[in-house]
């Protein structure tokens, strides 16, 4: 028999079209082997091309986030459960910067850090993420600040007004009401087409469980979502919780929308970063605090922007609280942040002891931005207030000795203890803008000075009432126009209320 052909040709075209349809089943990650594991820390070496902030899976399935990348080892702090986490256990890169869920499939829900639900209502499935960490708008990509946010405070509207994109610090010793001032700041955006965020760092459950059921109470809980890192968590998870919300919070400023973040507090994040900057061995400073603690506030804050047309003209507004010891806002971490926000609300301690709540300190408190984030008829009617409660205060020292006053002297006390008592306000009452500019009107045009210093809540509250049954067009002429209606009319009406009620 002749030999069979064969075709050399042939057989080199099938085994190029094999190798080039291989698909190798093997899968190449880069590992390393941890060589410290502390609390919520842990180092590893031979993670060689490991990135700042990337993500790391432990072999007991937590992850942690690259922190020091040092010549011979990673530095690493540990997102969740470390108690089984070993030396010489495998650590892998996930070639992922650290990243949250975000996304209006997180409203009206309680999350963690890492964006998973803790409220025990399901899975939350988003459809995008964000680093946790991103640049902050630059000059040329943002707006001025010129729109309000009302918070429903009488004295922080007319003394301290926070304008959309603004950042506010809000300063005080602790149990003076700060978290009220920002929760009834958020029950007020009802309405208003404005997405809130509440982080709470380093609380007690209970207390965030409370707050949550306030939010909800009120409606507020289908406009808000709530990151929570609370005491019992690790350290790391504490130091991420504001990054992690404002990440949240870029996602709608970037789409148009306007959002209001409050962090409660950032004192506490700025604790558990040192101690993470202590366990990682970083050179302590200034109260053992490192040297990039100011870094740490002013990247979070710098996100808080008005941002320009182009890129939607969405905003977040930034409510971040620090709290003080016995009152001392010259303190570290204090002064840090103040120099990073556009102004400060102070909570006094004396104050809120005294009964007037919310206790706001006029003198030490400020807005730099200022009448920009007013409307035309607060301006006009809120112009003098913080000069008549600053004389008032000095009178009020001065006469505790005792003495006899001309009647300018005590018309000025008159007029400076109904100022106090107008701006007091209760729990989780927050005002729309055109009843505070009413009840401000009949204050600084003299309708308040012949009632009672003790009636004078009882008065605005049938002042409120009458003027909804009776003249309701002229809070809406206010609502609507932003400016004050015909003071003629407005004081007619005002004295029409007198007249017929038990305050004449």
């Amino acid at each position: 028999m002749w030999p069979l052909a064969i075709n050399t040709q042939e057989i080199s075209a099938l085994i190029k079209q094999q190798i080039e349809n291989l698909k190798p089943n093997f899968d190449v990650t880069e590992t390393g082997i941890i060589t410290y594991v502390g609390d919520g820390i842990a180092r590893a070496r031979g993670l060689d091309n490991t990135m700042s902030g990337e993500l790391l899976e432990f072999a007991n399935g937590a992850y942690g986030m690259a922190q020091n990348l040092e010549s011979t080892d990673v530095g690493i702090i540990i997102l969740g459960d470390f108690s089984s986490i070993r030396e010489g256990d495998l650590v892998k890169r996930t070639g992922k910067i650290m990243e949250v869920p975000v996304g209006p499939e997180l409203i009206g829900r309680v999350v963690n850090p890492l964006g998973q639900p803790v409220d025990g209502l399901g899975e939350i499935v988003t459809t995008s993420s964000r680093p946790i960490e991103t640049p902050a708008p630059g000059v040329m990509e943002r707006k001025s600040v010129a729109e309000p946010l009302q918070t429903g405070i009488k004295a922080i509207d007319a003394l301290v007004p926070i304008g959309r994109g603004q950042r506010e610090l809000i300063i005080g010793d602790r149990q003076t009401g700060k978290t009220s001032v920002a929760i009834d700041a958020i029950i007020n955006q009802k309405g208003q087409d404005i997405i809130c965020i509440y982080v709470a760092i380093g609380q007690k459950e209970s207390t965030v469980r409370a707050q949550v059921e306030t939010l909800r109470q009120y409606g507020a809980l289908d406009y808000t979502i709530v990151v929570t890192a609370s005491a019992s968590q690790p350290s790391p998870l504490l130091y991420i919780a504001p990054y992690a919300g404002v990440a949240m919070a870029e996602e709608f400023m970037y789409n148009g929308q306007h959002v209001l973040i409050v962090y409660d507090d950032l004192s506490k994040q700025a604790v558990a970063y040192r101690e993470l900057s202590l366990l990682l061995r970083r050179p302590p400073g200034r109260e053992a605090y490192p040297g990039d603690v100011f870094y740490l506030h002013s990247r979070l804050l710098e996100r808080s922007a008005k941002v320009s047309d182009a890129l939607g003209g969405g905003s977040i507004t930034a409510l971040p609280f620090i709290e003080t010891q016995a009152g001392d806002i010259s303190a570290y971490i204090a002064t840090n942040v103040i120099s990073i926000t556009d102004g400060q609300i102070f909570l006094q301690e004396g104050l809120f002891n005294s009964g007037i709540r919310p206790a706001i300190d006029a003198g030490s408190s400020v807005s730099r931005v200022g009448g920009s984030a007013q409307i035309k008829a607060m301006k006009k009617v809120a112009g003098t207030l913080r000069l008549d409660l600053a004389s008032y205060r000095e009178l009020e020292a001065f006469t505790q000795f005792g003495s006899d006053l001309d009647s300018a002297t005590q018309a000025k006390l008159n007029r400076g203890r109904r100022t106090v008592e107008v701006l007091k306000q209760p729990l989780h009452k927050p005002l729309p803008v055109e009843k505070q500019v009413l009840i401000l009107y009949a204050l600084t045009h003299g309708f308040l000075d012949s009632v009672p210093v003790n009636d004078i809540l009882a008065f605005e509250t049938d002042l409120y009432g009458y003027f909804d049954a009776h003249h309701a067009d002229l809070l809406e002429t206010i609502r609507v126009t932003k400016d004050l209606p015909d003071e003629a009319l407005l004081d007619a009406a005002i004295q029409d209320f007198k007249e017929q009620s038990r305050f004449s």
